[in-house]
């Protein structure tokens, strides 16, 4: 009985680590033809210049760069907040209710809608309704609501995850329920809940068929001036240079700036997780 268990361990094991090694090994294959596709185009004329429509060769793809970064912080600046301050309310104040498990679970069922129809809505009631245009205010705004379901799930688990002596300590003391969750409860949920934001960035920033919706495009002659106006993002860029644009070179150049994407993903993901050891430096528990 005994070898039979150790050898269905070793069985289960056996498959996970192999599952794990050929995850890594697509991911790194991916990597490396964006890298061996991409990189001759790769120069700081590429990263810094303004786009050229008729002659790729001659342009860069910076204002599509511009576009993505304030598109990915306006996103975590709204979703962030937002998602925590959902999250506070379901565990702190409403821990027991019946209607927490069902918000929770409408939650979660919108983590899984198709991101066009994030699109969908967001042309319906911020560009038409609320009038705000095809502009970069609307696409933040889109994707904000598409990326809370994953900021409001890992802030509620990681709020959970605050042992409840925390609670009780502080209220024994004479704090009241809002400055126990202030100074105790939230402090201690960041790091976990900044999670939920590191995903929020890479989905957002990754996104193409809400932006078509909502304001991208592919050409601009000057960088978006104000929140309500249209805006380059690199999603969309790569899109149209892989798929409708007539160069000989646009392959390369989707290439090169899915390579970008990707850099800038990571580089925002590092500083997301940075913010969190920082945080979780700070606990004493």
């Amino acid at each position: 009985m005994r070898l039979d268990q150790r050898l269905h361990e070793r069985l289960a094991i056996g498959c996970c680590r192999m599952s794990a090694l050929l995850t890594v090994s697509i991911l790194a294959a991916v990597l490396l033809l964006l890298i061996f596709s991409g990189i001759r185009v790769m120069n700081l004329h590429f990263l810094t210049a303004d786009w050229q429509h008729m002659d790729i060769a001659r342009g860069g793809i910076f204002p599509a760069i511009f576009g993505s970064l304030a598109l990915g912080i306006g996103v975590i600046t709204v979703s962030f907040p937002l998602g925590l301050a959902t999250a506070v309310f379901l565990t702190e104040y409403r821990p027991h209710a019946l209607w927490k498990r069902t918000v929770q679970l409408a939650i979660r069922n919108l983590a899984g809608v198709p991101s066009v129809v994030y699109g969908l809505f967001g042309l319906a009631v911020f560009v038409q309704t609320l009038a705000f245009g095809m502009s970069l205010l609307s696409a933040i705004l889109t994707l904000s609501i598409m990326t809370l379901p994953w900021v409001i799930t890992a802030a509620i688990e990681a709020l959970e995850a605050v042992p409840l002596h925390f609670r009780e300590s502080s209220l024994v003391l004479g704090s009241t329920h809002l400055q126990t969750t202030w100074h105790i409860v939230l402090p201690s949920a960041i790091p976990g809940s900044i999670t939920g934001g590191i995903i929020g960035i890479a989905r957002a920033l990754g996104e193409t068929a809400p932006l078509i919706l909502v304001g991208a495009t592919f050409y601009l002659s000057h960088l978006p001036r104000s929140l309500f106006d249209p805006f380059m993002a690199l999603p969309y860029h790569t899109f149209i240079l892989a798929t409708q644009h007539s160069s000989p070179l646009a392959a390369a150049y989707a290439a090169g700036t899915a390579l970008v994407l990707f850099s800038l993903t990571v580089l925002l993901s590092v500083g997301a997780i940075l913010a969190r050891f920082w945080f979780r430096k700070k606990k004493d528990w």
